[in-house]
């Protein structure tokens, strides 16, 4: 039997079209449009003035890294802003990095050419990259903008400290730090910078004393800045108060755990005291610290040699004086000859070399002190010991090192000459 078929009902197709389309609508139109039920709520943007709280906070707990970021956010949220520069500029300059922070304080400048600060902090930052003139001349500009500028005076104070420390300027150039210094204080005795620089001229002048008196009120003011206490501890070593000096150079070292120049500082008070396995130990932190630093080679060779470990003292002296690859690979320059502390890495290296018997080094040696820091009489002293201890070898009435009892040279006592020429381990001019 035949079925009939059904007819097809056109008010249903109709009304399947009508659904249709409108789930179409509502899926392409009208759900994109309607925002999810669970977004996370945006990050609202930080105001400048909140970066710059916050990295004054960092600076004053002493994180200088820390600082310069935030100060560094500040700087772009607010590019129109010539204080946060400045700021940023002094950090800088603490943290070491002296060409970024002309770029700062230039850049402060350029916003406001009548910023004193700015003028100032550029100075002394050009006085760091050892550029006198341009940061003379930053100087002279600050204070004619602002007289009463007390830190554009301290940091004067500090360059001008800084070229006697370094042999540089003519006769006047001290008595000019010691009135830059005065003048500083004379305009504001509780800013941080005036004590810091009135400090470091004092100790220049040999006033140890006063001098830590003064970086005592710094440390006062700022208790969290490792070179304050750097200095502190240098003039605490100087008055012969060994305790207190490796206190503050720990402190120091806490503040800033990668500057080699705490350890050195330390490895130097134990060895004049005559702890010279401590001595040994923190030289050796050093060198770990800074491995392409021929200073802490120096260094390290002279707390051997002080311990009459000659054999161990010949590498890290050989790398200070002539330079080379250390046993990791790292590549260091040599030290040119020069007065003060390195002359003592050449004399030691003569010395070392010449009691165990490697007269081929210390002859030279002996030759190149004679001719190139004469008026030095303990590095020529030193000269003469070498010739002298190579002589009663070749007569074969010396014995070598490891043999004799007790056998002293020429050199004289560790601490006869702490000044150095170069501010990687400067004991008079530190860096910021």
């Amino acid at each position: 039997m035949n079925r009939r078929r059904r007819r097809s009902n056109p008010i249903r197709i109709i009304l399947l079209v009508v659904l249709v389309g409108v789930g179409l609508y509502v899926n392409q139109v009208v759900v994109p449009a309607t925002p999810p039920l669970f977004v996370p709520t945006p990050t609202p943007t930080r105001s400048p003035e909140s970066f710059a709280v916050e990295a004054k906070q960092f600076a004053v707990e002493g994180k200088m890294a820390q600082a310069i970021l935030s100060y560094e956010e500040a700087v772009q949220s607010d590019p129109k802003n010539a204080n946060n520069y400045v700021e940023l500029a002094r950090l800088q300059v603490y943290a070491g990095k002296y060409a970024e922070a002309v770029t700062s304080a230039e850049n402060a400048l350029l916003l406001n050419p009548n910023h004193s600060m700015a003028s100032a902090l550029r100075g002394w930052a050009l006085s760091y990259m050892e550029e006198y003139l341009p940061a003379e001349a930053a100087f002279k500009r600050a204070l004619e903008i602002d007289p009463n500028n007390a830190a554009a005076y301290a940091y004067q104070a500090e360059m001008l400290a800084s070229q006697v420390s370094a042999n540089l300027g003519d006769l006047g150039t001290l008595d000019k730090a010691v009135a830059a210094s005065r003048m500083a204080q004379q305009i504001d005795p509780n800013l941080m910078e005036t004590r810091r620089a009135r400090g470091i001229v004092l100790e220049l002048t040999g006033n140890y004393a006063e001098a830590a008196a003064e970086f005592e009120a710094a440390v006062a003011i700022n208790p969290n800045l490792a070179d304050l206490h750097l200095a502190l501890g240098r003039n605490y070593r100087q008055l012969e108060d060994y305790a207190r000096a490796i206190e503050e150079f720990n402190r120091a070292n806490a503040l800033n755990p990668a500057d080699p120049l705490p350890d050195t500082y330390i490895a130097r008070t134990y060895v004049t005291v005559g702890e010279y396995g401590k001595a040994i130990q923190y030289a050796e932190q050093a060198v770990k610290d800074a491995a392409a630093d021929p200073y802490m080679w120096g260094n390290l060779g002279t707390m051997y040699y002080r311990n009459q470990q000659f054999n161990e003292a010949l590498n890290p002296l050989a790398l200070a004086v002539k330079g080379g690859r250390t046993p990791e690979g790292v590549e260091v320059q040599g030290l040119p000859l020069d007065y003060g502390r390195i002359a003592e890495y050449y004399y030691l290296y003569g010395l070392a070399a010449a009691r165990t018997g490697e007269c081929g080094v210390a002859l030279p040696i002996a030759q190149a002190l004679m001719e190139g820091v004469p008026d030095d009489q303990i590095s020529v002293d030193n000269a003469d010991a070498m010739i002298t201890i190579c002589q009663e070898i070749a007569d074969g009435t010396y014995q070598l090192a490891g043999e004799e009892d007790g056998e002293e040279g020429a050199e004289g006592e560790e601490g006869e000459s702490d000044m150095t020429t170069t501010p990687e381990s400067a004991d008079i001019t530190p860096t910021p």
